[in-house]
């Protein structure tokens, strides 16, 4: 029995999300190799021998890889898979594009958003925006799982995998690179940050989240948002936390003016510590909330860069 993981990289170093599937995998059972498909990512392979329980990393290199298009990834999971009981992926927009490509191939069910491993064949995961859990037990012979990355502790380094060239699968050709824009910020990253600060619809304003920015800097926080404030325009789309936006579970969350919609929740509820800034005080934020302050945000976020010297 052996987990294949597709590590989702950029050629230079393996993306964070990779390290909680490959802990996943690895509760799996069995032995643990990771597929790095790219272009001059002979980094990102070094990276991913020196993880703690990672036996084996495969490395397919050709120009079609270098952007990770979906269809050519998956093209080379598919050619690898006959070897593997268990294929993972993060459940991040990598992931969620190239599995169930993989599945629909093979003709086996996928496995969304794992958050537990109970047995190589049964695992957990959110349903009804994470109001449930369902236990899932599969009798497909190749599992074909992606990840919740807030669900798993990040793989420990301190590995020494093996290395291994394989062909390269050929192109798909059904899709082409264009352009990426990404956005760029002295923040830390969303979904990788220790602290976060979110805003919801009672900012009232796309300028008065500048209220917010003093706070963030003081705890070198990233900054989120509800989706109210996300479609209201006061920020941009890749600030979103919640079902519909990014998962979060960082050690220190803090909402302001986020009156707690179940979607949201989604997202958050898995922080370590949270705290809620709320002038209603039947907000349902407060009941998932460690902490929790009545009042006006506009005078309690001031106070609270205050004390914080």
């Amino acid at each position: 029995m052996t987990a294949l993981v597709i590590a989702e990289h950029d050629n230079a170093s393996l993306k964070g999300s990779t390290l909680n599937a490959i802990t996943a995998a690895a509760q799996c059972g069995g032995d643990v190799h990771v597929l790095i498909a790219g272009h001059n990512c002979g980094a990102a392979a070094e990276a991913a021998s020196k993880i703690a329980g990672v036996a084996k990393v495969l490395v397919a290199e050709a120009a079609y890889f270098a952007d990770g298009l979906a269809e050519n990834v998956a093209e080379q999971a598919l050619a690898l898979a006959g070897g593997y009981s268990h294929i993972l992926a993060p459940a991040t927009a990598y992931g969620k594009n190239i599995l169930p490509r993989v599945a629909a191939r093979l003709d086996v069910a996928q496995i969304s958003e794992i958050t537990k491993v109970d047995a190589p064949d049964t695992f957990e995961r959110p349903i009804y925006a994470g109001n449930a859990i369902a236990t899932v037990q599969s009798s497909d012979s190749v599992k074909v799982i992606t990840v919740r990355t807030t669900g798993f502790d990040a793989a420990a380094s301190g590995g020494s995998a093996a290395i291994e060239k394989v062909a390269p699968a050929s192109e798909v050709g059904k899709s082409a690179f264009v352009s990426r824009e990404v956005a760029k910020s002295d923040r830390p990253e969303l979904t990788a940050a220790k602290i976060i600060v979110s805003g919801g619809r009672g900012m009232g304003s796309a300028e008065n989240f500048k209220v917010l920015e003093p706070l963030a800097d003081k705890l070198g926080a990233a900054m989120g948002a509800s989706r109210a404030a996300v479609d209201a325009g006061f920020v941009p789309n890749d600030w979103q936390v919640g079902q519909t936006g990014k998962i979060v579970a960082p050690q220190l969350y803090i909402a302001v003016g986020i009156s707690g919609a179940i979607q949201h929740l989604a997202g958050m509820k898995d922080s370590k510590t949270i705290v809620a800034v709320n002038k209603d005080p039947e907000a349902p934020i407060f009941s998932v909330a460690d902490y929790g302050i009545v009042g006006d945000l506009f005078e309690i976020v001031p106070e609270l860069v205050k004390e914080l010297g």
